[in-house]
């Protein structure tokens, strides 16, 4: 049995997660801005299905991308080293964030359907109004070709979801990202589930205590004051490619 929590209700400690469904930890009709910011500085994230209460969840081992990490394939470099001399493409931030959120709920070939359901999508835009969730998007040609969406805090980010419309779309953002994250001082990036693609851009599982304890120096540094309209392809590439 997990703790139903009212909305005054604190998360149980999540060494109190559930091992079988890994990482479950509580349930709650609640899923506003402020029990969102609880849970993130936590470790705890929601993750629910259609018709279920709020889930909220603290797996272990938790899934990270240590931005020093992030897995460059041939194919991605060789699109980097030229995307900052294409001026059909552009990388920006925050342009269109519930856009790209409705675009990571769209359905896909893999999947009928999707957690990204409107409770979640009105949760996350009032995280955005507060400055607290970002998105990063590709443009091509005008036309938003990929992108994705987080929360961060302090200098600690957690990725959300991504999605791509056209090759290496959703890459591009995140390689982005991970060169902003990087020059501001964020080393890691909260990917909280295994999966195969993840592990193939370089992330790894790391036991939850030490996730934990790199959270909580994190959390309460200063956070990224100025995310920019506009992220700049070049630098990108040039950074990534050389590290």
């Amino acid at each position: 049995m997990i703790p139903w929590l009212s909305h005054s209700d604190s998360f149980p400690p999540v060494s109190e997660a559930l091992t079988e469904p890994d990482g479950l930890l509580a349930a709650s009709d609640d899923l506003s801005a402020s029990r969102l910011i609880l849970a993130y500085r936590q470790g705890i994230f929601p993750w629910f299905s259609e018709g279920q209460p709020v889930l909220w969840w603290s797996t272990n081992p938790r899934m990270v991308l240590f931005t020093q990490e992030l897995r460059v394939s041939h194919s991605l470099r060789k699109t980097l080293k030229h995307i900052g001399q294409d001026p059909s493409v552009v990388i920006s931030c925050d342009r269109s964030f519930e856009q790209v959120m409705r675009a990571c709920a769209a359905p896909r070939d893999d999947r009928a359907g999707t957690w990204i359901s409107e409770p979640i999508i009105e949760a996350y835009c009032d995280l955005y109004r507060l400055g607290l969730a970002h998105s990063v998007e590709t443009w091509i040609d005008g036309k938003l070709a990929g992108g994705l969406y987080g929360v961060s805090i302090g200098r600690m980010f957690y990725g959300e979801s991504m999605f791509a419309r056209a090759t290496d779309a959703s890459k591009i953002a995140l390689a982005c990202l991970v060169a902003f994250l990087r020059s501001h001082g964020c080393p890691m990036i909260d990917c909280q589930q295994q999966t195969e693609h993840l592990a193939s851009l370089g992330a790894r599982p790391i036991a939850r205590a030490a996730f934990i304890e790199q959270l909580q120096n994190l959390i309460d540094q200063p956070g990224i004051e100025h995310w920019p309209e506009h992220l700049n392809p070049h630098q990108v590439a040039a950074s990534l490619v050389q590290a």
